[in-house]
């Protein structure tokens, strides 16, 4: 369903995004948020599904700025390889930042709806940023956030609703520090928009099914309620 398309950030930067089109009325816009694969077939697939459900879907190239349309496995090396340009990033959070505001204008544009953002692993992290950060956003969904955990990131104060997935058995992301997270955010429920933290018995990585990760049921209990999440947030009602 999705195509490459054009975009370029507040700073000049010029960058691609994999966008898709609902094939009838759009009911909603959604930003999907890259792993440190880059936008690859997974996903492109999970944009491609997002406008299935009426949703304009976009997933911005967030390393555009190192190397363009990068498409990388899982396997050992590929990681290695998408750490690399993660560290990059996580260099310059605030540019990065840029082009999901870009991609929220994009699809601003192109219909009058409200706009939410779905991030994976590292996109988690940049999600949980841009729902404090991005003023475009009316709703925002993490999957195994890395980083999104820490001491420092979970004292963010999102503006919108927030809705958060993690595996129990993550070996990247401590489940101390997901309770933690749980915690703070609770205990600020009264002076910011609602954080919703799930607890999968699954591995990181669990939506993926192209990884060993893959966990059937945690990964079609976590899409229902994404897409009940974005339904109360974002849509206008099904026909």
């Amino acid at each position: 369903m999705g195509q490459w398309i054009d975009l370029q950030a507040a700073d000049g930067t010029p960058f691609s995004a994999w966008a898709a089109h609902p094939p009838g009325a759009v009911r909603g816009a959604v930003i999907v948020g890259q792993e440190i694969f880059g936008v690859n077939s997974h996903i492109r697939a999970v944009t491609d599904r997002m406008a299935t459900r009426g949703f304009l879907a976009i997933a911005p190239d967030l390393f555009a700025r190192f190397t363009p349309r990068l498409d990388l496995g899982y396997s050992e090396a590929d990681v290695a390889q998408g750490r690399r340009y993660k560290a990059q990033a996580e260099a310059m959070p605030d540019a990065i930042l840029q082009q999901v505001q870009a991609s929220a204008q994009w699809a601003l544009a192109q219909a009058p709806c409200k706009v939410g953002m779905v991030g994976f692993c590292w996109g988690g992290l940049v999600t949980w940023r841009a729902a404090a950060q991005v003023p475009e956003l009316s709703a925002a969904v993490t999957y195994y956030g890395g980083g999104m955990t820490s001491q420092r990131e979970r004292t963010r104060r999102p503006r919108c609703p927030v809705q958060a997935h993690f595996g129990r058995r993550d070996t990247i992301i401590p489940l101390q520090e997901v309770l933690a997270f749980a915690h703070a955010t609770q205990a600020q429920a009264a002076h910011q928009p609602p954080v919703q933290t799930h607890i999968y018995e699954a591995e990181h990585g669990f939506n993926c099914d192209l990884r060993a990760s893959y966990d059937h049921d945690s990964a079609i209990q976590a899409k229902d309620r994404t897409l009940l999440f974005f339904d109360q947030h974002l849509a206008l009602p099904l026909p």
